[in-house]
């Protein structure tokens, strides 16, 4: 979404129940405020307890703060903190649809929240007590970017500073708050936006500045002064990564066809993979071919790289020798298993991180898979591959619709180390193909440090040649002027995945020196 008011919700101060839910926060207050012996318990709140704790703030919100506070405080994933906070308090529909705008909403729209509070405070943001700051921001949020009314944004989180044991601080927080709503979201905006048109659109959308200027690059917006050239793209692009995404779901080959999962789960097919099912919204655990197993959760774009894998051409006979050599958690090496279980082929599948492969294991069992752990860069594995995918580790800039902190966490100086390790394991993965055989390079990034600089580094110094990927998605347009595959949200509604294909030269021929990747350019 772009930032604008795009909650529907509004306070639950005036709603007809208000007696009721008053009565029943005041019970929880008294049962939870006491230990098992009927001793009062004390009355500061910890990152991480129990967010009823925080009454008579309603649970909804206690619940979004609480998710918040943790993923700030204590790095926490907002996408495994808030489900698991709703099933354990069993927050049903209206209630768990607040927590969960709320909490991504704050998440997400952070820097702005930030500058906001910023100019309404004599003192900095570091010199704020982080509870605070956390609570600050939930109001600030509900006061610019929902319908909830502003005594009601401002009440409630003035009741969290005080749960949380910083009594101190409430008139602080009221004041701040208070000048906030003052001023509609608009006119902060103007006034707080960077008059440079990449940064403001940077800043209206809620992205770092960086983020912004790599997708610019990607998408071919902006000069060689790098002044933007095409705003309205890259305004769609982060506009798109703050957007609710759908649910995709994949078909598992042999256990259910896309068609059957659509008719079970009410959802459509997806454009471009023919094993995709879209849904608007819910939870997909809840669906029984979930459940079963007969279907998982995977995006779109990542269904169509592990597919591409398969169905790129090989010179010579396909001896069913695949690998993946970046598996885990293991969504693109189950599809290949299954693919592989049709073809009479076998599937290795290498991972670094035990507990990953442990997961791989997990959602692979009855496939025609071994599970490795091991280093991709050097797994101990006979050479000799038909076929394989680096799916390699990257920024994870093209998922940021998916995890609403993660923008804020991510630096651009992570991208060094990164592309190194990127490097690395693309050559590992051409040392262990065969001739005449292919490689998968994939990340779900849109940089170019991370895509095209990679593949032109390998192209340049190793005996591979590019093939083109786009054949591989013959429905798919606007992929990139390369022979390579950059989808989009706003252009695909996918995560904004990429791919290379790499054929291994059969013949041995001379290739260019090596570079040090130290000694690589990052632009």
């Amino acid at each position: 979404m772009s930032l604008e008011r795009s909650g529907g919700f509004r306070s639950r101060s005036k709603s007809g129940k208000a007696q009721a839910h008053k009565r029943a926060r005041d019970q929880h207050r008294e049962d939870y405020r006491r230990d098992s012996s009927g001793q009062q318990r004390g009355s500061r709140y910890e990152v991480g307890g129990d967010p009823r704790l925080l009454n008579p703030v309603d649970l909804a919100r206690a619940i979004a703060f609480d998710v918040i506070y943790r993923v700030d405080t204590h790095g926490s994933y907002a996408n495994l903190a808030l489900p698991k906070a709703l099933r354990d308090y069993r927050i049903k529909r209206r209630d768990a649809a607040f927590a969960t705008e709320l909490t991504y909403g704050t998440l997400r729209t952070r820097g702005v929240l930030d500058a906001v509070i910023a100019d309404c405070s004599a003192r900095p943001l570091t010199d704020i007590d982080p509870g605070v700051l956390n609570a600050l921001r939930l109001g600030a949020y509900q006061l610019l970017f929902t319908r909830v009314e502003p005594h009601a944004a401002v009440d409630t989180s003035v009741n969290i500073v005080q749960g949380i044991g910083q009594e101190q601080a409430k008139g602080f927080a009221n004041a701040i708050l208070r000048k906030i709503s003052r001023t509609e979201a608009e006119k902060w905006l103007f006034k707080l936006e960077p008059k440079d048109e990449l940064q403001g659109l940077a800043f209206r959308h809620a992205h770092p500045e960086w983020i912004a200027r790599s997708f610019a690059r990607t998408l071919d917006v902006l000069s060689e002064d790098e002044k933007l050239l095409n705003g309205y793209e890259l305004e769609a692009a982060l506009r798109a990564d703050s957007e609710r995404p759908e649910v995709h779901l994949v078909a598992r080959p042999g256990e259910v066809s896309a068609e059957e999962l659509a008719l079970i789960t009410g959802g459509d097919q997806g454009k471009y993979s023919p094993y995709a099912v879209i849904l608007p919204g819910g939870d997909p655990g809840r669906l029984e071919p979930v459940r079963e197993g007969l279907a998982a959760v995977q995006d779109e774009g990542s269904q169509i790289v592990a597919r591409a894998v398969v169905e790129a051409a090989v010179a010579g006979t396909d001896n069913g020798r695949w690998l993946d050599l970046c598996a885990g958690p293991g969504g693109k090496a189950a599809l290949m298993a299954c693919l592989a279980r049709i073809d009479g082929a076998h599937v290795d599948a290498v991972e670094i991180q035990p507990h990953r492969a442990e997961l791989i294991a997990k959602a692979t069992e009855g496939l025609p898979i071994t599970v490795h752990t091991a280093d991709g860069r050097n797994p101990d594995l006979v050479p000799g591959y038909d076929r394989v995918l680096v799916d390699a580790p990257c920024s994870g800039l093209g998922a940021l619709r998916r995890r609403p902190e993660a923008r804020w966490r991510k630096q651009e100086s992570d991208i060094a180390d990164l592309v190194v390790l990127q490097q690395q394991l693309l050559e590992s993965a051409i040392n262990l193909v065969r001739p005449g055989g292919i490689v998968v390079y994939s990340t779900c990034s849109p940089d170019l440090r991370e895509t095209r600089e990679i593949v032109d580094h390998v192209l340049a110094t190793l005996p591979v040649d590019e093939v083109a990927a786009q054949e591989l998605v013959p429905n798919m347009t606007d992929t990139g002027a390369h022979q390579s595959v950059q989808m989009w949200p706003h252009r695909h509604g996918t995560d904004a995945m990429f791919f290379a294909v790499l054929k291994k030269k059969q013949q041995d021929e001379p290739a260019a020196a090596s570079l040090d990747s130290s000694e690589e350019s990052a632009d």
